[in-house]
């Protein structure tokens, strides 16, 4: 391949890139963060757009691309928990080696109802915790939904009416017990 052509290839690789990267950074990167948190997010949001460099050929075109990307950031999101849970084995062999007791760091703790709502949501199996995020967190379609978990959007629209009622019904039980009064301190 001569040397201007290939100049020519990557000028029209980053005319589709670039706006596309432009478009959709910040909602992929809040995806990520939402999954993973501040400290794996940058990270997980520059895979996610790594992978669709590499991969731009294979990307469709116009409204589909949206859901491709979730898709793609799906799968960087899934390694990085599994790389995480590698991390989390390791360090904890090391740290029983080294010092004895672990230590709590202090968190901002939420509303009462949104910590009801997020220990009803941990409580769902992770398929139903992610329809939900992706419908509600994400704000993707049905068919966009569909697209990026590799099913029908019939199964779709039945998993995720199912998943509502787990939750609701999870929610409603943690409800009925009696609300903190204050926050719990961080043990130090």
């Amino acid at each position: 391949m001569s040397r201007p052509s290939t100049i020519v290839q990557q000028a029209d690789r980053d005319q589709r890139f670039d706006p596309l990267f432009r478009a959709h950074h910040d909602a992929i990167w809040r995806y990520c963060l939402r999954r993973l948190g501040p400290s794996d997010a940058d990270d997980a949001a520059a895979d996610v757009f790594a992978v669709v460099w590499r991969r731009l050929d294979e990307m469709p075109t116009g409204e589909a691309s949206r859901a491709w990307l979730y898709g793609v950031a799906y799968r960087v999101v899934g390694s990085h928990y599994r790389s995480r849970r590698r991390q989390t084995r390791l360090t904890a062999r090391l740290d029983a080696s080294t010092r004895g007791e672990g230590h709590q760091l202090f968190e901002p703790v939420p509303s009462h109802e949104v910590q009801l709502l997020l220990r009803a949501l941990d409580g769902l199996s992770p398929t139903d915790r992610e329809l939900l995020r992706l419908s509600v967190w994400e704000g993707l379609t049905r068919d966009e939904i569909a697209y990026v978990l590799g099913i029908k959007v019939n199964t779709v629209d039945q998993r995720l009416h199912r998943a509502r009622s787990r939750l609701k019904v999870r929610f409603e039980r943690l409800g009925s017990g009696p609300a903190p009064t204050e926050p719990e301190e961080a043990s130090a």
